[in-house]
């Protein structure tokens, strides 16, 4: 149905909006690439978090957002247009929330308790809390636990994952890269050379 009508907005405005590269029950997560000028066409948005993997000069109904590459950003839900007002190229994941709430399991084991020097809050509603964590190279975290959650990945990294049954996962990532994880409890180790930072959107 999502999918349906999606293409008849695209056949009504001329606009073809982006499908969701992860699509469940609780979220939808679109990758939203607007050329320099670009405007996408008056409609209804679900309450969105949204992540900019590069600079973004927008205006959204009206009103000029400036955000920086690494930013994140609630928006509620609302009927409004977008159009990207610089002469670059701009890319953003939107992480769509669906009506129905995940109601998550509480975790014991809260990495910003934890681990505050490296899981920092960014945001937090009724909805979501969301994460910037920073993994320096050959740091390895406590063992923690995340509700289901969004990855957004904003640089290369490569970590291992020693989850709580004992299993390595090997977890290389590409810049903008995304995946979704259901709850889970683990310690992560960065084995590459550099710092790397992640944004995690974690449902309530």
């Amino acid at each position: 149905m999502r999918r349906l009508a999606l293409i008849l907005i695209a056949l009504t405005t001329g606009t073809l909006f982006a499908q969701p590269e992860i699509e469940n029950t609780w979220v939808g997560v679109l990758r939203e690439k607007l050329a320099p000028h670009q405007a996408l066409a008056l409609r209804d948005h679900p309450a969105s978090i949204m992540v900019y993997l590069t600079e973004a000069r927008e205006r959204i109904t009206g009103s000029e957002v400036l955000r920086k590459a690494g930013q994140v950003a609630f928006l509620n839900a609302a009927r409004y247009a977008e159009e990207n007002l610089s002469d670059q190229p701009m890319e953003a994941v939107v992480v769509e929330l669906k009506s129905a709430k995940i109601n998550s399991a509480l975790i014991t084991l809260d990495p910003v308790k934890l681990d505050p020097q490296y899981h920092i809050v960014e945001l937090e509603n009724d909805r979501v809390r969301v994460l910037r964590t920073i993994l320096e190279p050959h740091i390895k975290s406590p063992m923690h636990e995340h509700p289901p959650y969004v990855v957004v990945y904003l640089t290369e990294l490569h970590t291992t994952m020693q989850l709580a049954d004992g299993r390595t996962v090997d977890n290389p990532r590409k810049p903008g890269e995304i995946a979704w994880r259901d709850q889970m409890k683990h310690q992560t180790e960065n084995i590459g050379s550099d710092t790397a930072v992640e944004i995690q959107v974690e449902l309530k």
